[in-house]
């Protein structure tokens, strides 16, 4: 026989899952993430928040006549902490987000 689904314990099952979303981008938040470019002349450091905290360049990649290549070498590396940032966040949020289905059906 097939019960309805029991509404408090859906409510409660989602508030604790709120809970555990939001502690859990709290600590992505201040996790921080390193992409680097060009073999490490240039590093970025970024936060779980999408923040960009720091840039190092090495000084012998600095060349004034060809700025285009510096430049290429800073996006790489900044796309490459934003992409491991971004990849650490599924992972974590898809364990989270696994839970859904144990909400009485309701979503799936």
């Amino acid at each position: 026989m097939n019960r309805p689904p029991n509404m408090q314990q859906i409510m409660k099952q989602a508030q604790q899952m709120q809970e555990q979303l939001m502690a859990a981008q709290a600590e992505l938040a201040e996790m921080t993430f390193e992409g680097s470019a060009g073999g490490g002349v240039v590093k970025a450091t970024v936060r779980g928040s999408n923040e960009l905290i720091a840039v190092e360049i090495a000084s012998d990649v600095i060349d004034p006549s060809e700025p285009e290549m510096l430049q290429d070498l800073v996006v790489a590396a900044v796309n490459g902490a934003m992409r491991a940032a971004s990849e650490a966040a599924e992972s974590q949020m898809g364990g989270l987000a696994g839970g859904l289905g144990g909400l009485g059906g309701l979503l799936g």
